[in-house]
């Protein structure tokens, strides 16, 4: 894997918690600057700021909604200004709103698709406009095995999923003679607030369908990411890459 980012740049959506704060702290551990997107939670984003010391001076952080189209677009034309280009897009916001498909209200689908998918076709689609002036670049989709497996109470979170990996194949083959790849990283049970709504029972067994019988780290899935942001990982495209300890 490479080690060294440094002199590149980096936007990472959901940065300063889970499994972003991981990937971000990552990055900027190996010389990279982040440009660390956040949806609303200002005390964790101070959090995070606060906690990366020398690193600060290779952060910056955005408040912004990534389905918000003019939004994103005013986004990147401020990191255009500031930074010219980018090398990296890690497309990691997302959310879930749990519900059977039979009782699930309309708003409840609809905002898991537009910040899980609709997202991150924004954020994709102007990353590609800046890479392309350089012709080089690497995305990074945050997919979940839920998009193949599918759990019950999950629908719209299966269905956002499954999109993102429908995106990332077709986005992959429109950039690949720029020299820009696209991939996923699809983490299974990854010890971060997502599984913190589990019952006892849930989080037992959840872990017996695991081969390795544990849950992952975020630092397990931050590697797994730099390896495919990394230069090295050129000839990889259009990839899907599980960290599911064998799920």
């Amino acid at each position: 894997m490479d080690n060294d980012f440094s002199g590149q740049k980096a936007v990472v959506t959901g940065a300063t918690r889970g499994l972003g704060r991981a990937i971000s702290e990552a990055l900027l551990a190996r010389g990279g600057s982040v440009i660390g997107v956040y949806g609303g939670n200002d005390e964790a984003a101070a959090e995070f700021k606060a906690s990366c010391g020398s690193g600060t001076a290779q952060l910056t952080l955005h408040k912004l909604d990534v389905c918000d189209y003019a939004a994103v677009e005013a986004f990147y034309q401020q990191v255009e200004t500031s930074f010219d280009t980018i090398d990296i897009l890690v497309n990691n916001a997302g959310i879930r709103r749990d519900g059977v498909l039979a009782m699930m209200k309309p708003e409840d689908w609809q905002r898991v698709i537009d910040v899980n998918l609709t997202g991150g076709y924004v954020m994709a689609k102007f990353a590609v406009q800046l890479m392309m002036k350089q012709k080089y670049g690497r995305i990074v989709f945050m997919t979940s095995p839920m998009g193949h497996l599918g759990f019950a109470g999950q629908a719209n979170y299966a269905a956002s999923k499954a999109g993102q990996i429908g995106l990332m194949k077709s986005l992959s083959k429109e950039v690949a003679k720029r020299k820009i790849t696209v991939n996923c990283v699809s983490p299974g049970f990854i010890q971060t607030d997502f599984l913190q709504d589990l019952t006892e029972s849930q989080y037992k067994e959840y872990k017996k369908m695991v081969p390795v019988k544990r849950f992952g780290t975020p630092e397990e899935v931050a590697d797994a990411v730099l390896f495919l942001a990394g230069k090295s990982a050129a000839y990889i495209n259009g990839s899907v890459l599980e960290v599911t300890g064998g799920l």
